[in-house]
């Protein structure tokens, strides 16, 4: 399986569709049950999770989710897909997809006038600063067993992951930086280049 898969129901697919084209990665627009046949790891992108989870269950893909992440399917949630996968959801009865053991709170920044730009540094990801964007951004302030910390800020967690799933609650497509996206495929088993995200951000 050499295909990877984002969800095309609402939200930022675009973007991560282009930024696995530049990596040479097959993207795959995933609409329905079929799309899923071949893929090696599905993105849930940014956008409105309350939306998204009520399209995924009027067409049936909430059930399909289930089915490939029992046989092994590697996922990755940003910003609202990160809030799709949460166990928690803090203030809220009910999460969605509860595939990950994290608590979520949503909008944790306030409105998206205050959305912003900045740099960290994240050895696991790429050995050069990464420029994150937050648009009105969760925060993780919980890991359950087996969740490990991929990025911590002051009091909250902004990137995550656990032996099948990776949440960052900023937008990684919306920067030119290709190193979430490169790193998602490796965890995903593909073969891909090994060149730093700074360099692929200026091909």
């Amino acid at each position: 399986m050499t295909r990877i898969g984002v969800l095309d129901l609402q939200g930022g697919v675009a973007e991560h569709v282009e930024h696995l084209r530049r990596l040479g990665v097959c993207a795959v627009r995933i609409k329905k049950e079929a799309d899923f046949e071949g893929i090696a790891g599905l993105i849930i992108p940014g956008g409105e999770s309350s939306c998204i989870s009520r399209l995924l269950r009027l067409y049936g893909l909430e059930r399909v989710i289930y089915t490939h992440y029992a046989a092994g399917l590697k996922l990755w949630g940003s910003c609202a897909g990160a809030i799709l996968l949460a166990k928690n959801i803090i203030g809220e009865e009910t999460s969605h997809l509860a595939l990950i053991d994290i608590d979520i709170q949503r909008n944790a920044f306030g409105s998206q006038l205050d959305s912003f730009t900045i740099e960290e540094k994240i050895p696991d990801i790429d050995e050069n600063p990464i420029p994150l964007t937050f648009i009105r951004a969760p925060k993780i302030t919980r890991l359950g067993d087996g969740v490990r910390a991929l990025l911590t800020m002051g009091d909250y967690v902004a990137a995550a992951e656990d032996m099948q799933t990776l949440v960052t609650v900023f937008h990684p497509e919306l920067t030119p930086n290709l190193a979430f996206h490169r790193y998602f495929c490796q965890k995903c088993g593909l073969d891909i280049e090994n060149k730093t995200g700074q360099d692929m951000a200026f091909e």
